[in-house]
């Protein structure tokens, strides 16, 4: 059979295209047309790509699909304001309207980190934060030497976002940078065009102190949230659920405290800050006596503190060495050892005594887990 017979004349009445359909082959029954063949020359190519510029670009691609729609849901938010142009007040609020709210930032941020995660994370790990890498370097075994190149194409991600959103929106967000300047001197604080890239605080929020203790502790709740999601032995979590439980965590502490001025992520913050500083000055940098080193620093002690918090008093590593997720550093002798130094060994039934032992709770609900209720 000739190629064009091939193309032209291989689907069956009932055949589905080659296309999405791929997903849904194992959940019906109508048969998927195979796809083209693998060539030899695809395959040398992929194998001789090297390995880590392939990570670090997935890592900058997940930081863009990650920040490019919530900052662009934040600037279709400030953009409609009705006095993005006209009419400031340096105590005025922004006002909901029918272009973008709070709910809408925190859907398009959400939604950006599940689409990253989906679309990346089978390429780098899905680190996406220079926070997250420390910690996986800092618990999990994460490479250090890779650190570097990782943080550095966070960063480069979140830059080229903002730099296509200042190409997207340039003619609104320079009109809207004019008026400011003519009205208020500036177009650098919060509601203000440059916050569209990064945040600023209220005029109202002088005090660092509470800046920082707020950033903390919005960034610690996410990273204990995605500490769980990394966990094998949460039965809780499933992998097809990760991205969204992760972005809707995100998206939680942006309804909740956007308002109130949240980073949550260096990448996010610094490499769209490098952008502001290049279109509005270097005010992006200085605003409010230097605020920025608040919203680019505070989320790695932050995640630091979280991943130690669950390491410490949360992780059961018997429950993910026995889900087959993990091994003693000893071998099976080593694990044996412990169990019969902890006295797990006389119950045979589970084969994990009171270190299986799970306290009540949801578990009770789930029925899941290999502990005893």
């Amino acid at each position: 059979m000739s190629n064009e017979d091939h193309n032209m004349r291989r689907l069956a009445t009932n055949d589905l295209e080659i296309g999405v359909t791929d997903a849904l082959e194992r959940h019906i029954t109508r048969h998927v047309v195979p796809a083209k063949p693998v060539s030899n020359r695809k395959l040398m190519f992929e194998h001789r790509r090297p390995r880590i510029l392939r990570e670090c670009m997935a890592e900058a691609t997940g930081v863009f699909f990650y920040v490019f729609p919530g900052i662009a849901a934040v600037g279709s938010f400030y953009l409609a304001l009705p006095y993005s142009t006209t009419e400031f007040s340096e105590h005025r609020q922004p006002e909901t309207t029918a272009f973008g709210n709070i709910l809408t930032v925190g859907f398009a941020f959400a939604i950006g980190i599940a689409f990253a995660i989906i679309t990346c994370a089978p390429t780098s790990g899905g680190h996406f934060n220079p926070a997250i890498t420390i910690c996986l370097a800092l618990w999990q075994g994460f490479p250090w030497r890779k650190v570097p190149h990782y943080i550095f194409s966070q960063i480069f991600g979140a830059f080229m976002a903002g730099m296509v959103l200042m190409g997207a929106y340039w003619p609104e967000i320079s009109a809207a940078k004019n008026a400011q300047i003519e009205a208020m001197g500036t177009a650098v604080f919060n509601g203000g065009a440059a916050s569209i890239l990064c945040v600023f605080p209220n005029p109202n929020q002088t005090n660092q102190g509470f800046l920082f203790f707020q950033e903390f502790f919005v960034d610690s709740f996410i990273g204990i949230v995605i500490w769980a999601c990394l966990d094998p032995a949460n039965p809780f979590v499933t992998p097809a659920s990760v991205p969204y439980t992760i972005g809707f965590a995100y998206g939680a502490m942006v309804w909740g405290f956007a308002a109130n001025t949240i980073s949550t992520n260096l990448a996010r913050d610094f490499g769209t800050r490098i952008v502001a500083a290049i279109f509005f000055g270097r005010e992006a940098f200085t605003y409010l006596n230097s605020y920025s080193w608040i919203s680019i620093l505070v989320n790695v002690p932050a995640t630091i503190f979280a991943t130690a918090y669950y390491e410490f008093l949360m992780r059961d590593s018997l429950q993910k060495v026995a889900q087959g997720h993990a091994s003693h550093e000893e071998g099976d002798e080593g694990l044996t050892r412990h169990l019969s130094r902890v006295g797990a060994m006389k119950d045979t039934t589970d084969g994990m005594g009171t270190e299986g032992q799970t306290e009540r709770g949801y578990m009770n609900a789930t029925g899941q887990g290999n502990g005893k209720l």
